[in-house]
């Protein structure tokens, strides 16, 4: 597009969230702003080399001790990740439910009698194998929200095909 002195006019996109200029100016305004965010961002990055004693870093003990910023895209990273991973351990515990076998509880001198739903390693972790390769790790994430019991640290396949894995 030219204008009346034939001298043509810088190219302009825009939609709603920026207008891109392309023109040296424009260029050199657009690095300018990012420059300028990209400092302050600094100024508040307690991993930067910069040391200001305007950066609050959280002690041990406080709340956002290693903890994300809030609002980041890392925090959303590990809210997702924690969704997903519930998410196969409630997976598990249905497993567990639909090959496991009904037995009787004993409560170790608490007197509580009942029905617990047990199923041997393995044969959880023949059918489990096609759902998931992760099996070990989700027991122990489970085990620690005590949604299921086993007796020792780690199963291995093979030598603990035996332990009996208790849905609580």
């Amino acid at each position: 597009m030219e204008t009346e002195n034939n001298v043509p006019t810088p190219a302009q996109f825009s939609d709603d969230t920026a207008v891109c200029i392309v023109s040296v100016k424009g260029l050199k305004d657009n690095w300018q702003k990012w420059s300028d965010e990209h400092q302050e961002y600094q100024k508040h990055n307690p991993f930067s080399h910069d040391t200001r004693p305007n950066v609050v870093v959280p002690q041990r003990g406080q709340d956002d001790y290693g903890r994300p910023l809030q609002g980041s895209l890392t925090e959303q990273r590990g809210k997702d990740a924690h969704t997903h991973i519930s998410k196969e351990v409630e997976e598990l515990c249905e497993v567990i439910r639909n090959i496991g076998e009904q037995r009787d509880k004993k409560g170790a001198g608490s007197g509580i009698d009942g029905k617990v739903i047990t199923v041997e390693f393995g044969k959880l972790f023949e059918h489990y194998v096609t759902i998931s390769n992760k099996l070990v790790g989700i027991l122990l994430r489970a085990r620690k929200q005590k949604l299921v019991d086993f007796d020792g640290e780690m199963l291995w396949q093979g030598k603990d095909d035996r332990v009996l894995i208790t849905l609580l």
